[in-house]
């Protein structure tokens, strides 16, 4: 972090500041670069992509500060934008500057022991209502129109995530191409468009500390784009199971037996947004899909140097499992 060169473009984008200011790294890894910054009177927090291992469409900070900037003043809570550098002439990469949101994050289990039995089903009942508030968004009306393409999206993400297979597998499964196959020959005939978050769990989210059940702000957009909710809601459920934790190299909250059922949690947002959970089935495989291969390229980074965060080489010993969940799915089985 250049503190120099973040300063001077505070101040271009008419912020004053009171006193030194400081900055440090809140978090990094896979994930882009996350950093607080501060003087004596204010705090922001600052987002670049990472300086290895990038994957443009993974990192994408115009995406993040669009959607962040759109939902202002609707029914899901985001930090305040204060100001973007698409050009990236400040650090060498794009960054957006938004509020910092005093909160609580819980990221792995070892947080969410914090909690009461009670706190966590208030959080999670929060969280799931954001979601189907998310979901509940037009779009067009906040400015976002233009932000995806949500005809033909389950089916795009079919042949990218069977494409990217190609491109990351460390070894031959032959399961994969069977999934794949079954997920093309059962694909939906129509389906719904809204904004989708794209990675929505319990530690992209920043809670109340003194409330956990409310929601102070949804973080990390960059996976975000106008396409099925449903694909939003199936991979929040698949993110569920305990194998996600080699994916993730950690114990993570969202996998812990604490929280509800991932069936439970689908019945819970059908509720709360009203929709129907049509060709469910098809979504679950779809979001295993994804997680395997992702898993599978974790490992593949790690194989050529460019990931060394923590497990990294054990996350595709993962893939097998979420592909055989899929498969399981659209068999009826349940997760």
């Amino acid at each position: 972090m250049d503190i120099a060169a973040l300063q001077k473009f505070l101040n271009d984008n008419g912020i004053e500041l009171s006193g030194e200011l400081q900055v440090e790294l809140i978090s990094g890894g896979r994930s882009n670069l996350t950093f607080k910054a501060w003087d004596d009177r204010s705090s922001w927090v600052v987002r670049r992509p990472p300086t290895s291992g990038l994957t443009p469409s993974a990192h994408d900070m115009a995406r993040e500060y669009a959607v962040t900037s759109a939902l202002q003043g609707t029914a899901v809570p985001v930090a305040r934008t204060v100001a973007f550098d698409a050009d990236g002439s400040t650090l060498g990469a794009p960054m957006t500057v938004v509020e910092f949101v005093e909160g609580t994050v819980i990221r792995d289990q070892s947080d969410l022991a914090a909690l009461s039995d009670d706190q966590v089903d208030a959080s999670v009942g929060a969280l799931v209502r954001v979601l189907a508030d998310l979901h509940a968004v037009d779009h067009r009306a906040v400015g976002l129109g233009d932000f995806g393409r949500p005809d033909g999206f389950v089916a795009r993400q079919v042949k990218l995530w069977a494409g990217q297979w190609e491109r990351v597998k460390t070894r031959e499964l032959p399961d994969v191409a069977v999934l794949h196959a079954a997920l093309a020959d059962a694909m939906p005939a129509t389906s719904a468009a809204s904004i989708v978050h794209g990675d929505f769990r319990i530690d992209n989210t920043i809670l109340d500390s003194r409330d956990p059940g409310q929601v102070r702000a949804v973080v990390d957009w960059e996976m975000s784009t106008l396409g099925d909710p449903l694909t939003d809601v199936a991979l929040m459920c698949v993110y569920r199971d305990p194998v996600f934790d080699l994916v993730l190299g950690s114990q993570a909250a969202w996998t812990s037996d604490r929280l509800p059922s991932a069936d439970a949690l689908a019945q819970s947002y059908a509720v709360a947004s009203g929709r129907d959970l049509g060709d469910w089935s098809f979504y679950l495989a779809l979001a295993n899909f994804k997680l395997g291969v992702i898993g599978e390229g974790i490992t593949h980074r790690a194989l050529q140097g460019s990931d060394s965060g923590a497990g990294a080489v054990r996350a595709a010993e993962a893939t097998p499992e979420f592909i055989a969940a899929g498969l399981r799915a659209l068999k009826g089985a349940t997760l």
